[in-house]
C-alpha cells in the first residue's frame, strides 16, 4: 500500500502536478527524482496495491540503477548499514562489535524488506544513521576544534538532520538526541577553566550556525524546491488559499484578475 501511495507521489513531481500529502517533501522528491533519472516518465497510475507495472520502468524509484549495466547498486537503506557499524566502532573502538552490527543489518529481516520497496522509510533510516555518525566523528575531533575535520563532521551533522526532518517528522528524534549531546558537549567546555570566554562563545555559535541555522536553511530550501517543481494544477490545490491556486498552471484561478 505504501509503494503505492509514495510512487504516485514520485509520479506527481516528475509531471509537476501539485499535492498534499501529511509528510515534507524530500523523500518522494528524491524518490521522484530516482525515477525520473532511471527512465520513468510519470505514467503509470498506482491506483491500488498489487497493480502490474508491466512495461512502466519502476526499478529506479527502488534503488539508484547504473547507467547502462541494469544493475542495481545499494540504496539509501542499503548505504545506512554501512553508517551504522561506523557509529558502532567509533563508539567501542570495537573492529568485532562494529562487524556483529554489520551482520545484524545487513541480515535483518526488516531492513531488507524496507529495502525493496518505494518507501519513505529507508531514505529516512539513511538520514538518521548519517546523523548518529556524524556526530560521533564530531565527538571523536573534540581534541582538534575548528579544525577542518571538526567544521565537516558538524556541518555534515546539520545537513543530516535538515535530511531527516525532510522526509518525515519522526527525524526530530534525532534532533533531539543531536541537542542532548550538544548541550552535554557545551556544560563540559564550560566547567573547562583553561578556556576563554571568548572561545566558548565561538564554541556556541558554531553549533548555532551549523545545527540550529544551517539545517532550517536547507529544510526551508527543500520546501522551495517542492513548491517550485510543483507548478500545475492537482489534487492538493483545494488545501490552500485561493491566491496560492492562481499560480498553478491548469487552475480555474490560474492568472484570474480578482480582488487581492
Amino acid at each position: 500500500w505504501d509503494e503505492t501511495h509514495f510512487g504516485k507521489m514520485g509520479s506527481y513531481y516528475i509531471n509537476r502536478t501539485f499535492f498534499f500529502d501529511v509528510h515534507p517533501p524530500l523523500g518522494k522528491m528524491l524518490i521522484g527524482l530516482a525515477g525520473y533519472l532511471s527512465g520513468y516518465d510519470g505514467t503509470f497510475p498506482f491506483q491500488k496495491p498489487g497493480d502490474r507495472y508491466e512495461q512502466h520502468n519502476y526499478m529506479g524509484m527502488r534503488g539508484v540503477r547504473l547507467s547502462r549495466t541494469g544493475k542495481l547498486v545499494s540504496s539509501c537503506a542499503f548505504q545506512h548499514k554501512m553508517l551504522s557499524p561506523g557509529s558502532v566502532l567509533e563508539l567501542s573502538k570495537s573492529l568485532p562489535a562494529a562487524l556483529l552490527t554489520a551482520f545484524l543489518l545487513i541480515f535483518d529481516t526488516g531492513c531488507i524488506t524496507l529495502s525493496q520497496y518505494i518507501l519513505l522509510d529507508p531514505i529516512l533510516m539513511f538520514f538518521l544513521m548519517g546523523a548518529v555518525l556524524s556526530m560521533v566523528k564530531c565527538n571523536s575531533c573534540a581534541d582538534r576544534p575548528f579544525s577542518a575535520s571538526w567544521w565537516f563532521c558538524l556541518s555534515l551533522t546539520g545537513v543530516n538532520l535538515a535530511g531527516a526532518m525532510g522526509v518525515k517528522f519522526v527525524g526530530l528524534f534525532v534532533v533531539l538526541l543531536v541537542g542532548l549531546n550538544t548541550i552535554y558537549d557545551l556544560w563540559d567546555l564550560l566547567g573547562n577553566l583553561n578556556l576563554s570566554l571568548v572561545m566558548l562563545w565561538k564554541h556556541l555559535l558554531a553549533r548555532v550556525l551549523c545545527l540550529i541555522l544551517l539545517p532550517l536553511a536547507l529544510y526551508t530550501a527543500i520546501f522551495a524546491v517542492h513548491f517550485t517543481v510543483l507548478n500545475k494544477s492537482g489534487p492538493g490545490d483545494g488545501f490552500f488559499s485561493s491566491a496560492f491556486q492562481s499560480q498553478l498552471i491548469g487552475n480555474n484561478l490560474h492568472n484570474v484578475s480578482v480582488p487581492e
